[in-house]
């Protein structure tokens, strides 16, 4: 009886012990893990976030919220890149010399072949030549997969929420704003429920947004994440 009274207790301290190291190893690991997943997601969310400042520079200020036109974006649209050689000299600038006026003396020397006054001007050495190039070259690494841009990481096929805001403000002036979100129900859902539950709740009761998002249309937040 006694043997029997030793290994139910031998039993019920190893249970005990691995309650405890559940009770507190449990909250370090989902921690763990969602800073690792998050890791991931933060990084396209970014992604995103660059892809759409591009977008607005060539659509006169309007985001989109449509991913595949976004990413049909990042695959074939170029931008101008403006090459600098030379600066304009305070003296130069102090006699009322622009950049726009520079330019304008060296193209009209290119159209006549009288390049005087370009000298006189000390602009021989002035250029500004654009060029475009490819998005996918200016905004991303070698190697960048376009298509990516629209699934969340972790999240099992699952694509990221985005949403636009056109609006004018009280100055008259015109107001766009996206932003791009994932709820931690996409990413997480496999972790603890209890503990997703905990942070979802936390998150609520403070009126911050469960999840990460990049960008507000709520409100202009200079397209920051809300990680930063």
């Amino acid at each position: 009886m006694k043997k029997v009274l030793n290994l139910v207790l031998v039993a019920c301290v190893v249970g005990l012990a691995y309650i405890c190291y559940g009770s507190v190893m449990g909250p370090i690991n989902f921690e763990k893990e969602m800073g690792s997943r998050e890791k991931a997601i933060i990084a396209r969310l970014i992604d995103i976030r660059k892809a759409q400042l591009e977008y607005r520079a060539a659509h006169e200020g309007a985001y989109t919220d449509n991913l595949d036109s976004l990413i049909a974006f990042v695959k074939t649209a170029k931008v101008p890149y403006v090459f600098k050689e030379g600066v304009l000299t305070d003296e130069q600038l102090a006699n009322g010399m622009t950049e726009k006026k520079a330019m304008a003396l060296i193209r009209k020397a290119k159209a006549t072949g009288k390049w005087d006054e370009v000298q006189s001007a000390g602009l021989m050495n002035f250029r500004r030549d654009t060029t475009w190039v490819a998005v996918m070259d200016t905004i991303f690494t070698k190697g960048f997969n376009p298509d990516s841009l629209a699934f969340v990481p972790f999240g099992n096929g699952a694509k990221f929420e985005m949403a636009i805001r056109k609006d004018t403000m009280k100055s008259g002036a015109p107001l766009n704003l996206f932003q791009a979100q994932v709820p931690y129900e996409v990413y997480l859902k496999d972790l603890d429920a209890q503990l997703l539950k905990n942070l979802i709740d936390q998150r609520t009761k403070l009126g911050k947004y469960a999840g990460l998002r990049v960008g507000d249309v709520e409100q202009p937040n200079n397209n920051a994440g809300n990680w930063e």
